[in-house]
């Protein structure tokens, strides 16, 4: 698609969100391979352009032009979730030098060596929960392994106790996945995470610890520190962020080896591979088919078409992941992989904060999995498999697994 052939409002491609959520790939890659950039009809009813060759989408997220500010919209045009100010004032809303100055802030909290201290926590946690799942031939490894843990460890770095940690996953399933059926979740559980975070704060200012939250609190560079929205916010995105992203993560991950388990075998016949495949897992099924969206601040050339100021422009990763010309046989699923360059985590400035957990936690929770189950297979057949209904997010509603332990169980009698 060039200058010369342009796309008007009324060539606008209206994107299947039930195909989207069943295969995204099959219907990113007509869009691919029909051209770069395409005018499209998204979920919320408006118009918005969907980017997905690699070398533009990835040009694209490191383009200071494409602006993360909403205020940069066109009037009238895009709307997403209406959050209070005390939760939107966060780095996926922001560009410099206010995101700089917040994620330098940020940065000096979040230490390697405080994510490194949460090495041995999820390995426990880990170890935990497959306990629990040992005790049974059947289990859903969503609910069960893949949602708990990454809420164990974000609520663990945050400094949130034990009990609340329930609430904290039913309000963010209510914010990432809403209800159709029932709209004022959304709304109740944005009410309840902005009361509990005000009263969080407030405890951890009077009371501080050893967590992040206590840490970003205490935080300053000269005579800068973050504002009372600016932790909010803050918080609010490592708690919704850390949590879907990364259950999905793994559980698309324990998806990709079960259906291939040629790949499985050999990962199988040395562990230590792991580290290096989880690049190619996040390439080939990511959690995150579609970034962050984004405004130009003026008009801006994309893939050869100009596009106005002030339009909603969407980065396909996932159409980028499967470009054959930057991933030789990209549907294909291969650990022996080189995936560096993969944009799963980000790219740019906004490449994401937490992306060294996220990798550490995905890789504890597939090793001990894998080695406590060497009999796990799928319990329903993949065509039967639910995805969440989203264009942004990549996720399985449910992960029914066999694990092997009743063979194991009859083997010892």
């Amino acid at each position: 698609m060039t200058d010369s052939t342009p796309t008007t409002r009324s060539q606008q491609t209206s994107i299947d969100i039930a195909a989207l959520a069943e295969d995204p790939y099959d219907v990113y890659a007509e869009f691919r391979e029909a051209g770069p950039i395409h005018r499209i009809t998204g979920t919320d009813g408006l118009p918005a352009w969907l980017v997905t060759g690699y070398d533009d989408v990835r040009e694209a997220l490191a383009d200071p032009r494409l602006s993360l500010d909403k205020h940069n919209a066109t009037p009238g045009g895009y709307r997403g979730m209406a959050l209070p100010p005390a939760l939107d004032a966060n780095l996926l809303n922001m560009d410099a030098p206010d995101h700089t100055r917040i994620r330098r802030l940020v940065t000096r909290a979040f230490t390697s060596r405080r994510i490194e201290q949460l090495r041995e926590p999820i390995q426990r946690t880990a170890d935990r929960l497959l306990d629990r799942i040992a005790a049974d031939e059947h289990a859903d490894l969503i609910d069960s392994y893949a949602a708990p843990l990454p809420i164990t460890v974000i609520c663990d770095l945050l400094g949130v106790a034990p009990a609340d940690r329930l609430d904290f996953r039913s309000w963010t399933d209510a914010l990432v996945a809403p209800d159709p059926t029932r709209p004022a979740l959304a709304k109740e559980a944005i009410g309840n995470m902005l009361s509990f975070l005000t009263h969080l704060i407030a405890g951890k200012r009077t009371a501080p610890a050893d967590d992040l939250l206590s840490a970003m609190i205490a935080v300053r560079d000269e005579e800068d520190r973050l504002n009372e929205d600016e932790l909010m916010s803050l918080a609010f995105l490592i708690l919704v962020a850390g949590y879907e992203n990364t259950v999905h993560l793994i559980g698309n991950a324990i998806l990709t080896l079960l259906r291939h388990p040629d790949q499985l075998a050999v990962l199988r016949a040395d562990p230590s591979r792991l580290s290096s495949v989880v690049g190619e897992l996040a390439r080939y099924d990511g959690p995150v088919p579609l970034a962050i969206r984004r405004f130009p601040t003026e008009d801006i050339s994309i893939g050869g078409v100009t596009v106005p100021a002030g339009d909603t422009v969407l980065l396909s990763l996932a159409a980028a992941h499967r470009d054959p010309r930057r991933f030789t046989d990209p549907d294909r699923f291969d650990i022996n992989r080189d995936a560096t360059g993969h944009l799963a985590l980000g790219h740019g400035i906004h490449h994401c904060l937490g992306a060294p957990l996220a990798r550490m936690e995905t890789e504890i929770a597939l090793s001990a999995l894998l080695g406590r189950f060497p009999d796990l297979a799928l319990d329903v057949p993949p065509g039967e498999l639910q995805w969440r209904p989203s264009m942004r997010s990549r996720g399985l509603l449910t992960l029914p697994v066999r694990t092997g332990t009743a063979k194991e169980a009859a083997a010892d009698r």
